[in-house]
C-alpha cells in the first residue's frame, strides 16, 4: 500500500507540472498577445472602436518576461546538465552547483 500512496504522489506532481509547461505556456503567451491587443487599440466586425489601454501593455510585458524566464531556465538546466553541473532553488533564485 506504501508503494501505491507513492507513485501517485509522484504521479500527480508530473501532472502539474506537465499542465504548467506543456499547456501553461502557450496559454499565457496567447494572454500576452491578447494584451497586446488591448493596448494598442482595436475595432470590432460590428464597426465599434475600442481605444488603446495602456494596462494591457503591461499585461501583455508580464506575461511574455515569464516566458521568457521559463524558457531560459529550461535551457540553462539542459546547458548545465551538458557541464557537469545542476541548478539549485535552495535559494529565491537558481544557482549552478557541482553534482
Amino acid at each position: 500500500m506504501e508503494t501505491i500512496k507513492l507513485v501517485l504522489e509522484s504521479v500527480w506532481k508530473i501532472l502539474l507540472v506537465g499542465l504548467i509547461l506543456g499547456a501553461g505556456l502557450p496559454a499565457l503567451f496567447a494572454v500576452g498577445v491578447r494584451g497586446l491587443a488591448i493596448g494598442n487599440g482595436h475595432e470590432s466586425a460590428d464597426g465599434t472602436v475600442h481605444k488603446p489601454n495602456p494596462l494591457g501593455n503591461v499585461l501583455a510585458a508580464i506575461a511574455f518576461l515569464i516566458v521568457i524566464a521559463a524558457i531560459v531556465l529550461g535551457i540553462l538546466i539542459i546547458v548545465s546538465s551538458g557541464f557537469g553541473m545542476k541548478v539549485s532553488f535552495e535559494h529565491i533564485y537558481p544557482t549552478l552547483v557541482d553534482k
